[in-house]
């Protein structure tokens, strides 16, 4: 996989009775074909991280992330496909207990470390401490130097790689819609939309630091806002309502979403859809950032729960 190409993905048409009655037209930018893996805003975020990387002269990446999280799976596919050693700070000191047991049970882990990346897990109180400076020293005291990327992939470079999200075959949709993490993403496609678009960011987390989080990469750009009303309890929080709407969503248009980002952004924009927040005529294009793998674990949680799982395409 080449990081110096420009990766353009397809924009995909939604037909459902919605859409037809009230008279808005639904796009879906399938950024989750670019890579198994490394899809979506994830490639996006890594291109120029790596690159400066390996302008920088490093052999090796270290990052953070849950057990579940795309970002860290993604992180060591990426390394792995570039030449660079990655490591992981995994939040969670249990984890560590039984490595073979947690990789026997955890796809996204297991993922990243057939990729190779080496792993320290740490409790809950310690993550909260990795952005310190005695953190990052302990880190390199113990895997030498490498190159920095912060939880989530979100800094400067990541924003510059998602700002090649959107071409200009998108001039003409009206709105753009994103589901929100760390901000990166969102603050890309809000600094390469058009003068008269607008863009809405639906966050999977609970808080009000989003927007300011969001302000840092986007000075001065004005015509986006927040929807807050989906995160469906926080990160990682979901119900039995939006695995449904996963499923039939699914069904209905053969697109996989997963219920931490594209789920809550698609069962949002549809909402707002039907109380009639669009007029007629809208062109809505919605970005599809990926994060698909991480639908097995989730599933296990299910199971074990009793509860409906999430059929995957």
């Amino acid at each position: 996989m080449d990081f110096t190409l420009k990766a353009d993905s397809p924009n995909q048409q939604i037909h459902l009775p919605i859409l037809e009655e009230k008279k808005v037209a639904l796009f879906i930018k399938r950024e989750d074909l670019i890579h198994p893996f490394v899809s979506g805003n994830k490639f996006r975020k890594l291109k120029y991280n790596l690159a400066e990387a390996k302008k920088l002269k490093k052999k090796s990446i270290l990052t953070f992330g849950g057990a579940y999280s795309n970002h860290i799976a993604a992180t060591a596919v990426a390394g792995k496909l570039a030449g660079l050693k990655t490591f992981g700070v995994i939040r969670g000191d249990e984890l560590g207990t039984n490595l073979a047991e947690t990789l026997k049970e955890n796809a996204t882990l297991r993922e990243a470390h057939e990729n190779g990346m080496k792993f320290n897990f740490v409790s809950r109180e310690i993550y909260r401490q990795k952005n310190s400076f005695g953190f990052t020293e302990k880190m390199k005291n113990k895997w030498g130097d490498f190159y920095l990327i912060p939880e989530g992939g979100t800094n400067g470079l990541a924003v510059e790689g998602c700002q090649e999200i959107l071409t200009e075959e998108d001039a003409d949709f009206n709105y753009i819609c994103s589901s929100v993490g760390t901000g990166g993403t969102i603050a890309g496609i809000i600094k390469s939309k058009g003068k008269r678009q607008k863009v809405i960011g639906f966050p999977s987390l609970k808080g009000g630091f989003l927007s300011e989080e969001i302000r840092k990469y986007t000075i001065n750009n004005k015509n986006w806002s927040l929807q807050k009303d989906y995160h469906f309890g926080g990160y990682a929080k979901y119900n039995d309502e939006l695995i449904r709407f996963i499923n039939w969503f699914s069904e209905e248009t053969n697109i996989q979403l997963d219920p931490i980002y594209t789920g809550k952004m698609l069962f949002g924009i549809l909402d707002l859809i039907e109380k009639d927040t669009f007029p007629d005529g809208t062109k809505i294009l919605a970005i599809h950032t990926g994060g698909l793998q991480g639908i097995d674990g989730i599933n296990k949680k299910l199971e074990k729960k009793g509860e409906q799982i999430i059929k995957q395409i």
